[in-house]
């Protein structure tokens, strides 16, 4: 059994998008339920502590970066743009959500855990460099990656994203910088319309799009066929997981079919490559899922899997 660290925070439950937005603080307290379960009392449950501006600027452009905190509103919405708001306590979430990515990435580094899963709200894997979007402040995954590479000298930091939304933001962050690796899986054609298969970056860029009511058979050979081979072959240090459960079948924002033993499975085999490669160095953060039900059941799954590395 492996050593998993849980982070979150209260405040990441206070981010608010809006009424009948689906990116709802009722997602991480579902997810938090499910984990209160007896199965799950030997998760190292810490509190994600807050990233510094400063960091966010590593990744992300400076002007971006301030323009969001002189927006964020004391009281109402402030609109990014489209779909992705801001609410008051929205700044100190999306640090905190950053927060727990990078601390997380220090504690397994540190061998104070095997691995670990990062329950936080505002999600980050539309965050392009200079343009929040899709419901992302700042791009949490890439954030954690710069920071195993400054703070522990990582020189092949890994990335894999099975929400159903091409992961653009981790993506353009990536694609012209050889230390890093992204595969994604994900629905094509779907928002935001990126991550078609010829998208290469530098070679260190896999995409393997699925078509519109594709299930568990077309997802698992899409990670057998290119992700994991692709993955074994760079040799990774660390991989981290954009751990998005909305393409399961239940889930309102799009029409793939895959279900609580896919997450099981692909985490499993993510932390066997981690084992064999990286000392089982495994940190995932929570990235989409809109059907609270099986949002809920799916992280539980991921989290059991983790745990059983």
């Amino acid at each position: 059994m492996a050593t998993t660290l849980f982070y979150s925070h209260p405040i990441c439950q206070e981010h608010e998008a809006g009424p009948g937005h689906p990116e709802q603080p009722a997602r991480l307290r579902a997810i938090l339920e499910a984990l209160e379960a007896p199965e799950y009392a030997a998760l190292k449950r810490i509190e994600a502590p807050l990233s510094d501006v400063a960091t966010l600027k590593q990744v992300h452009q400076a002007e971006l970066v301030d323009l969001i905190f002189e927006h964020m509103p004391s009281a109402g919405y402030v609109a990014l743009e489209g779909d992705t708001v801001m609410s008051p306590a929205s700044g100190e979430a999306a640090l905190r959500a950053v927060g727990s990515v990078c601390a997380a990435v220090d504690a397994v580094m540190a061998g104070q855990g095997d691995n670990a899963f990062c329950a936080v709200r505002p999600p980050g894997h539309h965050a392009e460099p200079g343009r929040s979007m899709g419901f992302c402040l700042f791009n949490n995954v890439v954030l954690g990656a710069e920071r195993a590479r400054r703070e522990h000298g990582l020189t092949r930091i890994a990335v894999v994203d099975f929400d159903v939304h091409h992961g653009n933001g981790t993506q353009a962050a990536f694609e012209s910088d050889g230390d890093m690796f992204f595969a994604s899986t994900h629905q094509s054609p779907l928002y935001p319309g990126t991550g078609a298969a010829d998208e290469r970056g530098v070679g260190n860029i896999f995409n393997a799009p699925l078509t519109p009511e594709s299930g568990s058979d077309q997802f698992r050979d899409a990670m057998q066929s290119k992700v994991f081979p692709a993955l074994r072959v760079f040799n990774p240090d660390l991989i981290l997981i954009s751990a998005g459960f909305d393409a399961h079948n239940d889930d309102p924002l799009a029409s793939l079919h895959l279900f609580e033993d896919d997450y099981s499975w692909i985490t499993a085999e993510l932390c066997q490559i981690a084992a064999e490669k990286c000392a089982g160095r495994v940190v995932s953060t929570l990235e989409g899922g809109y059907d609270l039900r099986a949002l809920a059941s799916s992280a539980a799954a991921h989290v059991s899997a983790l745990m059983a590395a």
